[in-house]
């Protein structure tokens, strides 16, 4: 699929979640899940992340706390790493998933604390490698 549209939402995908992830999941898509990730950066990320209504940041804050809401944790953990990549702080993203605790559920904020937690250790990790 070589479209304009699916060509504008793999250069946001990567630039927002890193290119090492959408790289492993267009090598990994079959030919049960190829049409997927193509519907996924042909209209997510294609379509709807390229308009200029919000900003980057913006989006990835909506995506947080509706991610979060509907405790989807593989899904909150990739963007979670695209809200720091658009800019969000640590502390703007628990302020998120304080918001999420008191209109979403305890639960869904609990989990979304232990992701980004965990998703925090590891780039932690990953730059004191790099400095070290």
């Amino acid at each position: 699929m070589t479209d304009d549209l699916y060509e504008k939402g793999l250069e946001i995908r990567r630039a927002v979640v890193g290119s090492a992830y959408v790289d492993k999941s267009l090598a990994e898509a079959d030919d049960f899940t190829r049409p997927l990730q193509e519907l996924v950066t042909k209209y997510c990320w294609g379509e709807v992340w390229s308009r200029d209504g919000l900003p980057r940041r913006d989006r990835s804050l909506l995506n947080l706390a509706m991610i979060a809401a509907l405790n989807r944790p593989h899904e909150l953990k990739l963007h979670v790493r695209g809200a720091l990549n658009n800019g969000l702080s640590r502390d703007e993203i628990r302020e998120v998933f304080l918001q999420v605790a008191i209109y979403c559920g305890v639960p869904a904020a609990l989990d979304s604390f232990r992701v980004a937690r965990e998703l925090f250790r590891e780039i932690d990790a990953e730059a004191a490698k790099s400095n070290g």
